[in-house]
């Protein structure tokens, strides 16, 4: 990249950040604000070598490099940190020495073996774990934490839980602790809001799920299919499996209500 007009040193570590790791939405303004700063080798440049990175993690247990080119690489990559030294041209290295050696040696594989044709796209970062997403909720001020207890229900006996709940983004997540495994194919568990605007007849149904081990800590979202407007209790139900329009409570396994 020797020659090059180089673009500030906040553009190029967003560009760095977005084709490893992806970026927030504000990150995302900032970088098309400075993009015209950016020259577009960096980013094919930084696209080739995101790509044999992804290459190289995909490829398992590779052979190990012959010791001479083991030896050229080494030679190369400290040839390579020691220009960034003197020019500062890259800040990002510093945020650890590994990411910074698999930068070089990632550009010169791509030299010696050619192994990327076209620039790959980088996938984004996974979605955030249910349990995860429970825990920024509950953060929330206005997000309500329920608790729930188990009924007299033989399949209700040690289990344990809660619910939280914003009424404001309609979501919230259910946890559950001690629930005995399911067959899914004869019956299912099913979820239900009692809205105090509503029948208490007819709860909102909040979805069915499945329970894969004995005794396992599951958190699962809520899909309500209607908005709830006021939670004043949240129950659990044995139905059969796909789950029922209204629920003729049987088998009540787990219930709680807001005092």
């Amino acid at each position: 990249m020797a020659g090059m007009e180089q673009p500030p040193d906040e553009v190029l570590d967003l560009l760095i950040k977005e084709l490893t790791e992806g970026l927030t939405p504000e990150e995302r303004l900032v970088l098309v604000a400075g993009a015209q700063q950016a020259n577009e080798a960096y980013r094919r440049d930084l696209e080739h070598t995101a790509a044999a990175l992804s290459v190289a993690a995909a490829s398992g247990d590779p052979e190990p490099l012959p010791a001479p080119l083991r030896e050229r690489l080494e030679r190369e990559a400290q040839a390579y940190f020691a220009s960034l030294a003197a020019t500062r041209s890259v800040r990002s290295v510093r945020r650890g020495p590994a990411g910074g050696w698999w930068a070089a040696a990632a550009c010169l594989l791509l030299a010696l073996f050619g192994w990327i044709r076209s620039p790959q796209t980088v996938l984004p970062p996974p979605e955030p774990t249910p349990a995860l997403q429970r825990a920024a909720l509950l953060a929330r001020a206005d997000t309500l934490k329920l608790p729930l207890g188990a009924t007299k229900d033989p399949e209700a006996t040690g289990v344990t839980g809660d619910i939280v709940w914003d009424s404001t983004a309609q979501r919230g997540y259910l946890r559950l602790v001690g629930m005995r495994r399911n067959d899914p194919t004869t019956q299912q568990y099913q979820m239900w809001i009692f809205d105090g605007d509503r029948d208490t007849r007819y709860p909102v149904d909040g979805g069915v799920f499945d329970v894969p081990a004995d005794g396992r800590e599951l958190v699962i979202p809520i899909h309500n299919v209607i908005p709830v407007h006021s939670l004043k209790a949240f129950a659990v139900t044995v139905e059969k499996a796909g789950g029922v329009v209204v629920s003729t409570r049987d088998h009540v396994v787990v219930l709680g209500q807001v005092t």
